[in-house]
């Protein structure tokens, strides 16, 4: 560099600078990781006056990507098309790798393309290898294939990474069968399966649900002398965690430590998400801290998985404060995390927010892509906004954006939550019957869907179908089916889908524990619901208010108040603070055993505590002393509410009094 700018300085600097050495130098930048200083330079010689070519401009754009600054590399490529500098084929094929990197939308990237063939650039194999890479984002699959054809027939011999690239995209698409096939061509052409074959294939599986064959496909690796790495079991440990099958996760971690392999960042990253989904945040912050202690750096997607975690269980300030470390700890939001930021807070009720950070994404000029859809879907879908789901479904096709089974998840998530029952069905049996590719991912959704509808007869049918496919059912699948069996009271067939949890590998979550202590609360057997929430204790699950508001009710319904105090002081403890729920339940038993002072109490207690009372808590007071012939007294209660709760709506008081009045 000293040389550089010794030459720079001389007066006859442009006899001896040229394009060819300026490229050189900014390249040795760019390997160095100076790519500010780079633009610097180049910034500074085109004001100087100094003729820049596209080798200069190639080697900048280059040195971006490389150090992982996609937008400034792209904002280099656009000054360059400002300047008339015609691209060559490296700095297409540099910039559409920078696109498929970014996640830029297909159209984009074929746009590029089509640009680039029609300006006389003829693509290389390596053109052909980087835009079937690209389509590892957006499942894109058919596209892959098609890429593949025209390669073939352009007359390029696909090489070792056409295929692995090409397996990658199956595994990321969740097509196990093509990437099969995949593996199979590559063998016949000559070419040996790599450890990035083997992964992507056991990706393939792993991602599909099927982990028996994944397990099978790293054996047989084994088998050829290939030594499963750190991708391999990371890919295994997140394939059981996802099915919820938590033990077999850590023996696979287990094992990767035995046999010497150094967990990476994506391990730990795995392990964050799989102690974080299952409550157990003591161990997810203890796997945050042993990131630090094994020499590792937390990433961009360890802070995504925190910010997922934290919004997956409401904790809305948590998910505030981990974006504000990730920004103090020099992380920009990319897409990535703008779509977690979106899903996170969409979870815990703030919608508002959610698109707030949305419009935010799209300001700074982060384009929308598969993964942004999915998510903004998602968040509709949690509110049951079907209709408006249908809208940005119409507006993501428009723009080009190929939906994939986690769109179509989200229509049916919004249907559900809408109680739009005649659009759910259409959609149900346009998967049913192969119209949209009945995916395993789809008929889980299915049974998920029909479930939370209470369609007994349409959920059955759908986890029938999934296990017909061959396809393995998931923990939230299966709890599911827990949660409809235990509402309907069907306990042997609650039962024998806990006996295939038992004899598959399952571990159960708090959801499969709170649908169980649901079925028993409202039986006979209703003790057996705190033998259960005793149980979750043991096993280091931290319960939450629906477990507690669970056990609270099966003794108040059975008229055992001591009791359910005891659940009470236990809840508030240990730290959960009850909700609305929690009270009415004190209230409505009171109430129906005429102890009305009682029931006041409650509702004195829950004010003060900073609980707002809603339209049930006092349907509960006057219907009861409306049931028990006390019209008066309860006349009496309304006139003298807002004593009792001065922030009552205006209208409570003659919607009451038309409810006691009511024969």
């Amino acid at each position: 560099m000293g040389v550089f700018e010794w030459v720079q300085n001389r007066k006859d600097c442009e006899v001896l600078l040229n394009g060819s050495i300026v490229a050189v130098v900014i390249s040795l930048l760019g390997k160095e990781g100076r790519v500010s200083a780079a633009a610097s330079l180049l910034h500074h010689l085109r004001k100087n006056g100094f003729a820049l070519d596209v080798y200069s401009y190639t080697s900048l754009i280059t040195s971006f990507a490389g150090n992982g600054r996609y937008r400034e590399a792209v904002n280099v490529f656009k000054e360059m098309d400002e300047e008339g500098c015609e691209p060559t084929l490296i700095t297409y094929n540099v910039i559409l790798n920078v696109y498929g990197k970014m996640g830029m939308p297909w159209n984009k990237i074929m746009l590029l393309f089509e640009r680039m063939k029609n300006s006389g650039v003829a693509p290389d194999a390596y053109t052909y290898n980087t835009l079937i890479a690209c389509c590892r984002r957006g499942s894109l699959h058919e596209e892959a294939n098609w890429l593949f054809e025209e390669m073939k027939s352009a007359g390029f011999s696909p090489d070792k990474v056409t295929y692995n690239a090409l397996l990658d995209v199956y595994g990321k698409s969740r097509r196990p069968k093509e990437a099969m096939d995949v593996l199979w061509e590559m063998e016949i052409n000559g070419f040996s399966p790599s450890i990035v074959s083997y992964n992507s294939l056991v990706s393939a599986y792993a991602r599909d649900g099927l982990l028996d064959e994944a397990l099978a496909l790293k054996t047989q690796m084994v088998g050829k002398g290939i030594k499963p790495d750190v991708f391999t079991f990371t890919t295994l440990l997140s394939g059981f965690e996802k099915a919820g099958k938590d033990e077999a996760a850590m023996r696979v971690f287990d094992e990767m430590k035995d046999a010497g392999c150094k967990p990476n960042i994506c391990t730990y990253n795995a392990l964050i998400k799989m102690h974080g989904n299952r409550g157990k945040f003591t161990e997810m912050m203890k796997v945050f801290e042993d990131i630090k202690k094994s020499g590792c750096t937390p990433d961009i997607v360890t802070w995504n998985t925190l910010l997922a975690v934290f919004g997956q269980n409401g904790m809305d300030t948590e998910v505030s404060g981990v974006f504000k470390e990730m920004k103090r700890a020099g992380f920009v939001a990319e897409r990535d995390t703008f779509n977690t930021l979106i899903s996170a807070y969409s979870r815990c009720g703030s919608f508002e927010q959610a698109m707030v950070v949305y419009k935010r994404m799209v300001d700074v000029g982060v384009t929308p892509d598969l993964s942004t859809y999915n998510a903004v879907l998602a968040a509709l879908a949690r509110g049951g906004l079907w209709e408006q789901s249908e809208k940005v479904f119409a507006e993501m096709k428009d723009g080009r954006c190929k939906p994939n089974e986690l769109t179509y998840s989200s229509l049916l998530h919004a249907y559900a939550n809408g109680k739009a029952i005649e659009q759910l069905d259409a959609l149900g049996e346009a998967i049913c019957s192969g119209a949209i590719e009945p995916h395993a991912v789809l008929l889980k959704t299915l049974v998920l869907v029909y479930s939370k509808s209470d369609l007994l007869m349409e959920t059955e049918r759908a986890f029938l179908e999934l296990r017909r496919k061959g396809s393995c059912p998931d923990i939230t699948t299966l709890n599911a089916m827990v949660s409809i069996y235990g509402r309907r009271q069907m306990i042997a067939k609650a039962n024998e889908i806990m006996d295939f949890m038992s004899h598959n590998g399952f571990t159960p979550t708090l959801t499969t524990y709170n649908s169980l202590m649901y079925m028993y609360s409202r039986s006979g057997n209703f003790e057996k619901s705190e033998k259960i929430l005793r149980d979750v204790l043991a096993r280091g699950i931290k319960p939450d208010v629906i477990s507690y508001n669970t056990v609270i009710y099966a003794y108040c319904r059975n008229g055992r108040m001591k009791e359910a105090s005891r659940v009470f002081t236990e809840m508030t403890e240990s730290g959960i603070v009850p909700d609305v729920i929690t009270y009415n339940t004190f209230i409505a038993s009171y109430a129906a055993d005429a102890m009305f002072v009682e029931a006041i109490d409650v509702v004195c207690y829950m004010i003060k505590h900073g609980c707002k009372p809603n339209r049930s808590t006092y349907n509960s007071i006057v219907d009861w002393y409306r049931k028990l012939d006390r019209r008066d007294e309860a006349i009496m209660f309304v006139s003298n509410l807002r004593k009792l709760d001065p922030h009552v709506p205006q209208d409570e008081e003659s919607r009451l009094t038309e409810r006691i009045l009511k024969k």
